[in-house]
């Protein structure tokens, strides 16, 4: 896949495309819709598949005030992006003069001009332009006088559900990950670097993989199933997540992210990591000594190891945190 993080970046056989244009945060299943008919037309008639994504999120820049704690970055998203087939993504800075653009001035000049638009398609929600001036019904006139198909993709509900970035985001900050994953067709993930945390847990209870992330959007507090994967090896496995004070240790006014494998650890520590989260196993509480700690870490490991065993019980389907395959 070919990523680009500026205009001029773009080359000028950038087209012909058809193109879907959105923040597309998280890249769940409603998106993943869009993406897949646009690499249809794209296959049917010879035209590259492609997607136009913004950074900052457009609402950073017009009202910071309301602007939506992301659940991935730009780079992750182009990643899962690909996974259906998107063989071009643009990463277009959102910038005030951006802003101030025409809805036909966006479409003539960035669309047509600069990427060579056969194709168009969006969600039946799409805004674009100054002041969100242009909708659905713009875009199909534009598209009839500027010479290209704009298609139109509904919101899916799943289990009477539509499926949305910003409903996703409330199951995450309410734990409910498991949710969260069927709605993304992936575990919600962080990333960062394994940094050392304070050194009692591991000479009290277990080892863990301490992780400093800057992600804005984390799961409620409490114990989760999980995989971890090496950024840099690929290494993965399955584990378990603590997201807390680490209140048996004393008050702390840091959250920590700790992961303890479940799966031994061959060769180095990773530097960086994603944890991706499957099932929240129960709240964050604080244990009369570090042995009771220690016992209780061994129970949720038995309990996420089981939650392993049913998911390969059930191959062939689609699993609420699937593997990187």
């Amino acid at each position: 896949m070919k990523l680009y993080r500026s205009l001029q970046e773009v080359p000028p056989d950038f087209g012909p495309s058809a193109l879907t244009i959105g923040n597309f945060d998280g890249v769940h299943f409603g998106h993943r819709r869009i993406l897949r008919r646009v690499t249809e037309l794209a296959e049917r008639y010879g035209w590259k598949a492609s997607a136009l994504t913004f950074d900052p999120h457009p609402t950073r820049v017009v009202a910071p005030e309301r602007a939506p704690l992301l659940m991935t970055s730009p780079e992750r998203r182009a990643e899962l992006m690909e996974e259906e087939g998107i063989q071009q993504v643009l990463i277009l800075p959102f910038t005030r003069d951006l802003a101030q653009l025409s809805p036909e001035q966006f479409v003539r000049q960035l669309l047509v001009e600069r990427l060579g638009v056969k194709a168009v398609l969006v969600g039946d929600n799409f805004r674009f332009g100054h002041k969100q001036a242009g909708n659905i019904r713009v875009l199909a006139e534009l598209g009839s006088r500027l010479g290209f198909q704009t298609e139109i993709v509904p919101a899916v509900a799943l289990r009477g559900r539509v499926v949305s970035s910003s409903g996703i985001r409330q199951l995450i900050q309410a734990g409910s990950v498991s949710l969260a994953a069927r709605l993304l067709r992936h575990g919600y993930g962080l990333e960062g670097d394994v940094v050392s945390g304070r050194g009692v847990g591991s000479r009290e209870t277990v080892p863990t993989l301490n992780l400093f992330t800057t992600a804005a959007l984390i799961p409620a507090r409490g114990v989760y199933v999980t995989r971890t994967r090496d950024l840099e090896s690929a290494r993965e496995w399955n584990s378990i997540t603590n997201i807390g004070y680490r209140p048996t240790f004393g008050t702390s006014d840091q959250l920590s992210i700790e992961t303890f494998l479940l799966e031994p650890l061959d060769g180095e520590t990773p530097r960086r990591i994603r944890v991706e989260f499957c099932w929240r196993v129960r709240d964050e509480r604080r244990f009369d000594s570090p042995e009771a700690l220690k016992a209780q870490i061994l129970k949720d490991a038995r309990a996420a190891q089981a939650y392993f065993r049913r998911r390969r019980a059930w191959a062939g389907r689609q699993t609420p945190c699937p593997t990187h395959d």
